[in-house]
């Protein structure tokens, strides 16, 4: 059970970046804001937290000069972002999304179980319906003063650890298959079994040093940059932005580590006919070259061009990468992993 000084430590936190969240609401697209001009057509788009920069700075205007150019027609957006968990239980509430990017695919077949929003096949998609990925990364201080190297470094004692709440927060729950399936692989490279007693005490050490878990990957990043603790697992583009914006830190890069995969479907019951071949569009798009090369000008890597990958050297080679299919799919990742090891072994006992 967490003790009564973390919940305090975590409460404190969660109100600094409240009050800063609050001050950023005042000034962007916090919440779904209605399109400028009340002419031609909107697109309610849905996302996990990290999604914001790529879609709203650069693929939804670009869709829309396309769609212009070629109908005639203006396309305006309407944006919302927050932890993939939270935006899934929107979602399936009934929200008015059209098009939901989520970080896990869990969360796609959930929206389909729980309220049967999803009536197409989302997984006969380009690329099975993934729109990009990204690793899994250690943010620490400039010049690692903890001296972290790897997952395991992150229970050494006197370390401070941001972590993402896995209740509300896909990309929590990928750090968490993260840190554990780092030490199958390595494990299994090592000596043909997957050694899970060893991933099992590594994650535990690890969760430890967990003092504050944000409600999302954004948020963490948001709490970290505010000084915060002294590391911080997230996707690899979450750090390139941090030191793009010219932040005292370092990326570090796990011996072996997960890729994050995101998929994107149409919310059917949301789509009126009328308006269905431009949201279509406009996910077909997502799979351009034109869209794809925005996705890794922000940091995500390609999920159907491998070769615009290597325009981006920021980006970390991976010595042992493992996907979600080499733990079994989500399908046994999220019951045998997040529930019955992360939530019944490790935070139960914390």
């Amino acid at each position: 059970m967490r003790t009564s000084a973390f919940r305090n430590r975590t409460l404190i936190l969660r109100a600094s970046l409240l009050f800063a969240l609050f001050a950023l609401a005042a000034s962007s697209s916090c919440l779904p804001q209605p399109p400028s001009n009340a002419g031609g057509r909107n697109i309610t788009v849905y996302g996990f937290s990290i999604m914001k920069e790529p879609l709203e700075k650069e693929i939804f205007t670009a869709f829309a000069a396309k769609w212009k150019k070629d109908h005639n027609e203006e396309v305006h957006f309407t944006s919302s972002f927050a932890g993939s968990e939270i935006i899934t239980n929107q979602i399936i509430q009934g929200v008015d999304a059209q098009v939901a990017i989520l970080s896990i695919e869990r969360d796609m077949d959930r929206i389909i179980q729980q309220s049967h929003a999803i009536t197409s096949d989302w997984r006969s998609l380009p690329a099975h319906g993934i729109v990009n990925k990204t690793p899994f990364v250690i943010i620490v201080r400039q010049g690692n003063p903890k001296g972290i190297h790897d997952f395991a470094d992150l229970g050494k004692p006197g370390v401070q650890l941001i972590h993402p709440d896995p209740v509300s927060s896909g990309g929590a729950q990928w750090s968490v298959l993260a840190i554990y399936g780092s030490e199958l692989i390595k494990s299994e490279k090592q000596t043909g079994d997957r050694d899970e007693a060893r991933a099992l005490k590594t994650l535990k050490a690890v969760w430890k040093n967990v003092f504050s878990t944000p409600g999302s990957a954004r948020e963490a990043r948001t709490q970290f940059e505010l000084g915060h603790g002294d590391a911080l697992i997230t996707y690899e583009l979450e750090g390139l932005l941090m030191k793009q914006a010219g932040a005292k830190i370092e990326i570090v890069v796990p011996e072996s580590t997960i890729f994050s995969e995101h998929p994107a479907a149409i919310i059917d019951t949301k789509v009126k006919p009328e308006d269905r071949e431009v949201v279509a569009a406009f996910l077909q798009y997502l799979w351009s070259d034109e869209a794809q090369t925005s996705f890794v000008k922000y940091h995500f890597r390609s999920a159907t061009n491998e070769s615009l990958n290597d325009t981006n050297k920021e980006f970390a080679q991976i010595k042992l990468p493992f996907y979600v299919k080499d733990l079994g799919g989500w399908n046994k990742a999220y019951p045998d992993i997040i529930e019955k090891i992360w939530r019944d072994q490790v935070q139960k006992n914390k």
